[in-house]
């Protein structure tokens, strides 16, 4: 018996063009005071990254790609990543053998160093209600004269759509540097790639810049919202304002909703005229008849994926405003002067109000 552990020391989570980096412990879980003879031999090991893709039968059709079956033997020596896995691998990095002919003693363990450029080209981790998009980390190893054996470490991929390309190797040559310090090339590599992305980040979302509409309907004005900035980051608040003062009929209560849409395209749609999937990431809930003016705070979570497209699916992000208002004016309360007396509001017993039903789109940055 030989037991693989894998650890990745920078978490789960990854940007597209980062180093993936992997520790690989294989043991011989006997102890040491076992005889020779319970020695184990591996033939060989090797990692690899892969995108596996999976699509809802009821929602998305894809082109016929004939009958595909898992064509590895339990006695073959070639890694199939996705061997037994749902759907289908849509993107996959060059395997790298780790080891081959590894022989471990009772209680001896090999420690072996695996890193990998991951992917600018594939979509990012998504799980929607019809397509997923999952990133595994398959390690596959075989004992002598033993079928293969998979390890399959799932990780998270996040996209940035727009991000410069990074400098001309010779810009590197002449950068300062100090003579002191030891360096690897790989952690600078990976280094610039975050600050690059944090320095965008950073740009594209501290704009602000009041963007205001008008709430109507049909009677008339109900209020005028305002939200300061359309990008938003992952663990972001998005806050927005409500002026009532300036509408002309009464508002009594609004909702605003954070909400996912996932679009799949009309050649792959299996239905004509397919709805779109629309999912809720929280809500705000006010009363607000008599007040002038009101405010809400919605945060982002941070597990969901952030807006992008691909050849079957689009994913949009939106806030989702609902208002009940009144068919007729609602009268004021009354503070007489100089009342001495404490006086106590009460709400309308019986209102005849109308529900109304609007909504914008809101764009999405990760971090």
């Amino acid at each position: 018996m030989i037991e693989v552990v894998a650890s990745m020391a920078r978490g789960p989570v990854f940007l597209a063009g980062e180093v993936l980096e992997c520790l690989i412990t294989f043991t011989n879980p006997m102890s040491h005071l076992s005889t020779s003879a319970s020695s184990e031999m591996l033939a060989w090991a090797s990692a690899q990254i892969h995108c596996q893709f999976h699509a809802s039968e009821s929602r998305v059709a894809l082109p016929s790609q004939g009958t595909k079956q898992d064509v590895q033997a339990e006695s073959d020596t070639v890694l199939i990543p996705s061997r037994g896995e749902r759907g289908q691998c849509m993107l996959d990095t060059p395997p790298k053998i780790l080891f081959c002919d590894l022989r471990l003693d009772p209680g001896e363990s090999k420690t072996y160093s695996y890193s990998e450029l991951v992917p600018t080209d594939g979509p990012p981790s998504f799980r929607g209600q019809a397509v997923k998009y999952v990133y595994k980390l398959t390690i596959g190893c075989q004992r002598v004269n033993s079928p293969i054996k998979l390890l399959r470490v799932p990780f998270r991929v996040l996209v940035l759509h727009g991000m410069p390309e990074p400098p001309f190797p010779q810009d590197e040559e002449v950068a300062p540097s100090n003579p002191f310090l030891e360096e690897e090339e790989g952690g600078r590599r990976d280094t610039r790639t975050l600050e690059r992305a944090l320095d965008m980040l950073m740009i594209t979302t501290s704009r602000r810049y009041p963007h205001l509409f008008n709430i109507t309907n049909m009677r008339g004005k109900v209020a005028k919202f305002c939200i300061f900035k359309t990008v938003y980051r992952l663990g972001e608040d998005i806050i927005g304002t409500f002026t009532f003062s300036e509408g002309d009929i009464p508002c009594l209560q609004y909702s605003v909703s954070l909400q996912s849409e996932e679009e799949v395209h009309e050649q792959y749609q299996r239905r004509p005229g397919q709805a779109v999937s629309v999912t809720g990431h929280g809500r705000h809930l006010e009363s607000c008849l008599h007040t002038a003016s009101s405010h809400f705070s919605l945060p982002i979570p941070l597990n969901v994926t952030p807006g992008f497209s691909t050849d079957i699916v689009t994913l949009r992000w939106r806030l989702h405003f609902e208002f009940v208002t009144a068919r007729e004016p609602v009268e004021l309360p009354t503070v007489l002067q100089n009342q001495s007396e404490v006086t106590v509001w009460t709400g309308a017993e019986q209102v005849d109000s109308a529900l109304s039903c609007l909504w914008s789109f809101i764009c999405f940055y990760l971090l």
